[in-house]
């Protein structure tokens, strides 16, 4: 009976675009924030981020990454950038983002840049906001405009990492959970679940779904067959070669399209998360529906995706607010 009440609570969120949960509060953020003290920052992240995303089309993702992973834990506040010190134990060790998450020196090249234009102004975490924007475009995504005025924490939360991020094997219902109590909907999490048109996954988070039900939602097709031959060869059943890795766009892994969802609707999903936004018996009420369109219809998906981001931006710190800095260096609070 509990389980039933869960459902039903969980799928009456869906139409309810209005709802406010824990983290869904308006911050005072502004898109002229910079306009007088530093009028060139997201030029100096533009052209940093273009240096670093043509010389590897793939650091497009890790970048967008380290977004999503900054603003789950404790919201947009650059906390996922510091380092583990004597006083302070980081994010990035956690098990959820231990050799997961790379790209911290492009960030340290912005910031870099950022600081000896205008020191002690723009904040890590707006920094990393503006680079995973351009990281979008400059793969072929959507362009949306960037409120600023973020604080960095002092603080970082290497517990919140393992509760608020969605896992690779994790039920629908639960990642829905999970993106409810950052008040973000299931169109907002079908939509930036569409970033995985661009990055890899590792072995470790796929093995489950290609050992699994893989051929089971996919059609037997030449492509699907030859592909998950290639992702078995290098992901073997039992254990080992954890880090290997592989496209979850296995069409066009660098180029940020549609196909994601197209993958999905083939029944290809890499990840068991992603198939199940499409293939799980709960996702044909609303994700389903969402996939299909997205798959459908590239400038819908590409509209919502550019306001999801936006929502996911605007996720901040309040403390920040009340204690936050703006880091000379990403790696470390100010002494």
């Amino acid at each position: 009976m509990q389980i039933i009440s869960r459902i039903l609570i969980i799928l009456s969120f869906f139409t309810i675009c209005s709802l406010k949960f824990l983290h869904a509060t308006d911050p005072p953020l502004s898109l002229d924030y910079y306009k007088s003290s530093c009028p060139n920052a997201e030029a100096i992240v533009r052209k940093e981020m273009e240096c670093a995303v043509y010389s590897d089309l793939r650091n497009a993702a890790l970048i967008l990454r380290l977004h999503f992973h900054d603003c789950f834990v404790q919201g947009c506040d650059g906390s996922v950038l510091l380092d583990d010190t004597f006083s302070l134990q980081g994010e990035k060790n956690a098990p959820t983002n231990l050799n997961a998450l790379k790209g911290f020196e492009i960030i340290d090249r912005i910031k870099n840049k950022l600081e000896s234009e205008c020191p002690n102004t723009v904040s890590c975490a707006d920094a990393l906001t503006y680079a995973a924007r351009d990281a979008t475009v400059l793969v072929g995504g959507p362009y949306w405009d960037v409120p600023v005025g973020r604080k960095d924490s002092k603080t970082a939360s290497f517990s919140q990492v393992e509760s608020n991020l969605p896992g690779a094997n994790e039920g629908l219902l639960s990642i829905i959970d999970k993106f409810m109590y950052q008040g973000l909907s299931v169109t907002d999490m079908v939509a930036l679940s569409g970033a995985h048109t661009i990055g890899m996954a590792r072995c470790t988070n796929y093995r489950a779904r290609i050992y699994g039900d893989y051929q089971t939602t996919a059609s037997s097709t030449t492509m699907m067959e030859s592909n998950l031959k290639s992702l078995k060869s290098t992901c073997p059943e039992g254990a080992g070669e954890d880090n290997n890795e592989a496209a979850m766009d296995y069409v066009s892994p660098n180029f940020f399209d549609n196909s994601y969802y197209q993958i999905l609707v083939r029944g290809e999903g890499l990840l068991n998360s992603d198939q199940d936004l499409y293939s799980s018996i709960m996702g044909v009420v609303e994700s389903r529906r969402l996939v299909t369109k997205y798959a459908e219809d590239p400038i819908a998906f590409f509209q919502q995706f550019s306001e999801s981001m936006v929502k996911l931006g605007n996720i901040t710190n309040p403390q920040t607010y009340v204690d936050g800095e703006v880091r000379k260096n990403c790696r470390f609070i100010n002494t």
